[in-house]
């Protein structure tokens, strides 16, 4: 899975970083960001909540795709 954070769109309102906080933080400015290492961490459901919370939809959860 690959996580990211569009931060044109982030309006810096905290809920990911309230929902999963192992995966989430706020930098000095407020706006939200992936935790170093963790932005290529395991599906959870707790991240696919952080994405759904977000206000404006600016967290992405892409799946990597599986070998056949």
């Amino acid at each position: 899975m690959r996580i990211t954070i569009d931060k044109d769109v982030c309006i810096g309102a905290g809920q990911c970083a309230l929902v999963s906080p192992a995966v989430f933080t706020q930098d000095d400015d407020g706006f939200g960001t992936v935790v170093p290492g963790r932005e290529t961490a395991e599906p959870g459901p707790l991240v696919r909540e952080a994405a759904r919370a977000c206000p404006v939809q600016a967290i992405t959860v892409t799946e990597a795709a599986r070998p056949a």
